[in-house]
């Protein structure tokens, strides 16, 4: 009995040695999301710094119980401007696609994913004109939000300006 629970428990330390052995020094490293046009992800990067710059011009730090009566009409308004910048972002984008053939099939989708938050801020802005101040909420994909989805692909192809913003962040 102790011979067998030996032989067992040497098993399976050593699988567990072969996987780490495996991921350690032959798995890949490259992230799943990385395409292999950095000349698109440069272009991108600069575009999506422009709609950063554009976003930045809009900020306003009222607190939303000191901009009275319209406040969140004002919000809203500025909610919707801001998602112009985005919006217009995507077009160019949409216009300019990675050569590689991995680009070309996964930059659709991000950009697919990112119109889906772009609708969930105007629904968000069409909220606040109701009257209801409650937090952004976002669409979720396999239990994650979608905003983490896209500033994962940003990150994993060195665009952070790509990331979606935080403005509504709570």
């Amino acid at each position: 009995m102790r011979s067998t629970a030996r032989i067992i428990l040497a098993l399976i330390c050593s699988a567990l040695a072969v996987m780490w052995v495996y991921a350690l020094f032959f798995a890949s490293k490259e992230a799943v999301n990385k395409i292999g046009d950095t000349a698109w992800t440069q272009r991108a990067e600069q575009r999506c710094l422009e709609a950063e710059r554009e976003r930045e011009t809009l900020a306003d730090y009222r607190l939303i119980t000191d901009a009275g009566v319209n406040g969140l009409r004002q919000r809203a308004d500025i909610v919707d401007k801001a998602t112009d910048t985005i919006e217009a972002m995507l077009a160019t984008l949409r216009n300019d696609m990675p050569s590689d053939e991995k680009g070309r099939a996964i930059v659709p989708m991000w950009l697919d994913e990112y119109e889906q938050h772009v609708a969930d801020r105007r629904e968000y802005a069409t909220q606040l004109r109701d009257g209801n101040n409650a937090p952004f909420s976002e669409t979720t994909f396999e239990g994650l939000p979608l905003a983490e989805r896209l500033a994962t692909f940003a990150g994993d192809n060195r665009m952070p300006a790509c990331a979606p913003p935080i403005d509504l962040s709570v």
